[in-house]
């Protein structure tokens, strides 16, 4: 069974599409790390300024595994390096999730 992460933020109204497009525009590192499944950046209807990156992994070591990598550490100092240190300064809600059932 996989495992999947959110990250979860909740930005400025007037920097919602800011961020958004960040995430379009994302490094795609992770992309290539063993165990990666997918990647979706998701928007709440009733509350559009918060925004949900779910990451999908294979296992709980994958993601350990990204999670303690250089180049996890390189999409972070990137993160923090935002020209708007606003949105850099946020932090995130993390939640991790085990499937059981499919």
């Amino acid at each position: 069974m996989s495992y999947i992460v959110h990250s979860i933020v909740n930005v400025p109204e007037e920097k919602v599409e800011e961020t958004i497009s960040i995430y379009q525009n994302r490094s795609r590192l992770v992309d290539k790390c063993e165990g990666f499944l997918s990647f979706q950046l998701l928007q709440n209807e009733k509350r559009p300024s918060e925004l949900t990156v779910q990451l999908v992994w294979k296992t709980k070591e994958a993601y350990m595994n990204w999670a303690t990598s250089e180049a996890f550490q390189k999409v972070h100092e990137l993160e923090k390096n935002y020209p708007d240190q606003e949105l850099a300064a946020i932090i995130p809600k993390v939640q991790k999730y085990r499937v059981v059932a499919t």
